[in-house]
């Protein structure tokens, strides 16, 4: 018999109860929030705050060295939290202070905290990490020819920094990017103090967002750039980015931007940022991004041949048109896709016809040839089929683009122009800043049309075949 003192003995007694809590906690698992389309994406039983993301840039063939400070509110009681982060080995992890266990699970890193966390506690999470550049294919980082970008839609952003890796959860984003001299760092939002170059580890790049932007939508940028700085509407500053050795070359399509900016304006309001701009990267991506207040652009749109200046001009725009259509606005869901993608095709469209190249109609009508193979491929425009296993981009199918833009022109033929455009300007102001999905689109278009347009408007966004196209009897569903 081996005797111990009291607080001896309460003390065991406290170690057996840690131990015994311990060996019950489940073993870590990858959530989700249960997005149809991407089940594992997302985390529940928190909501994120603000990101505070460090990256220490050496070339775009090694990892960086990465801080992620993440702000956050418990939603319930969590002894476990999971963040969504794959292609980067952690660190460490600290949790509101204290040291936190770390196991991944699938593409999800989950945090044991010291001590429970209960519900409506801030939470501050800090992991220090690598973010790998290497290997990629699925989107994150995009190597250019003379450092890095960032393509995150739809979930790629947790293969650059642990994140709640779902639009549903906007945040406000500071970024801290050391690059070596001779390079310029960029990225959403505005720049704050720069500081003197260091011989070591080179510049630091501070940039924060004045609105809540989703994880898809963060962009970073390192390269031999030049930063050209312009005024837009109403005083709007207008930040652009290209290579440096192309400045000249690129700047008659930079001057065009001011422009576009009160083309949308005059159709939807206010542009809803701080800023805007486009990045011109030297590099092979198949696609232009919405990344919020700077737009990621290939460098071939602008140089190569065979794009006539009107086309590129509407791919401007549609870029641009998402600043309020998916940006501002985001999605509720995956599924609410087309709420994106069928607005930002609408107005290149319409764009592209005032130009007097290519009329709306025309379009239109060529697409309602094309719709039911479309909703045969690729699902109806609101409920669309999940991308095969590896290819996530392939979600981005003509009938979220095409197929949804002809929803909304059947909607303006069923309801009118001017009921149409009010739609379209109360959406953007209603839904600013936060997210919304297509149920909120439904009833918003009910409320100004004077009446329910849920049996108008439920074929076109999940019927299998095309419905007749107000005002169009003789359109049909076959080429001509």
């Amino acid at each position: 018999m081996q005797l111990t003192s009291p607080r001896l003995r309460a003390a065991l007694l406290a170690a057996a109860s840690l131990t015994l809590v311990a060996a019950v906690l489940p073993p870590p698992k990858p959530l989700g929030i249960g997005d149809r389309l991407f089940p594992e994406l997302g985390n529940p039983g928190y909501d994120v705050l603000s990101y505070d993301l460090s990256f220490t840039y050496k070339d775009n063939k090694s990892p960086l060295e990465a801080v992620t400070v993440i702000q956050a509110r418990a939603l319930r009681p969590l002894e476990l939290i999971n963040l969504d982060f794959t292609h980067g080995k952690v660190a460490s992890v600290e949790v509101n202070g204290e040291p936190a266990r770390f196991e991944t699970a699938g593409e999800d890193l989950v945090l044991t905290p010291a001590r429970p966390i209960a519900r409506n506690v801030p939470l501050r999470i800090t992991v220090r990490h690598t973010s790998d550049p290497r290997g990629r294919g699925d989107g994150g980082w995009v190597p250019t020819e003379d450092g890095l970008a960032m393509a995150n839609q739809a979930d790629a952003a947790h293969r650059v920094f642990p994140c709640n890796d779902h639009p549903a959860d906007k945040a406000y984003f500071t970024f801290r990017i050391t690059a070596p001299a001779g390079l310029t760092a960029v990225a959403n939002g505005v720049p704050g103090a720069l500081p003197a170059p260091r011989a070591a580890a080179g510049t630091t790049w501070t940039y924060r967002t004045v609105h809540p932007m989703a994880t898809e939508l963060a962009q970073v940028s390192v390269g031999r750039s030049a930063v050209v700085h312009a005024t837009g509407p109403h005083g709007l500053p207008l930040r652009d980015v290209v290579p440096a050795a192309d400045r000249e070359r690129l700047a008659p399509w930079l001057k065009k931007t001011a422009g576009h900016v009160a083309w949308m304006e005059e159709r939807v309001g206010r542009y809803p940022f701080e800023n805007y701009g486009i990045l011109i990267a030297r590099a092979t991506t198949g696609f232009e991004l919405e990344t919020q207040t700077l737009s990621l652009f290939e460098h071939g749109l602008f140089t190569g041949e065979g794009y006539p200046e009107w086309y590129v001009e509407s791919v401007m725009v549609h870029e641009l048109a998402h600043q309020w259509f998916g940006d501002s606005v985001s999605p509720r869901t995956w599924s609410d896709l087309w709420l994106n993608e069928g607005h930002a095709t609408w107005y290149e469209a319409l764009y592209a016809d005032g130009l007097g190249k290519y009329s709306l109609e025309r379009r239109m009508r060529e697409a309602y040839q094309r719709s039911d193979q479309w909703r045969a491929a690729g699902g109806p425009p609101a409920a669309p089929k999940a991308a095969a296993p590896g290819e996530k981009i392939g979600l981005f199918r003509p009938v979220v683009y095409d197929g949804a833009a002809l929803i909304l022109y059947a909607l303006r033929q069923e309801i009118g122009a001017a009921a149409f455009d009010r739609v379209e300007r109360r959406w953007v102001t209603e839904h600013r800043d936060s997210v919304a999905g297509t149920e909120d689109f439904v009833r918003l278009a009910s409320q100004e049309a004077g009446r329910d347009l849920t049996s108008f408007l439920e074929p076109w966004l999940y019927g299998t075949k095309t419905p007749a196209m107000p005002g169009h009897p003789e359109w049909s569903g076959k080429s001509v």
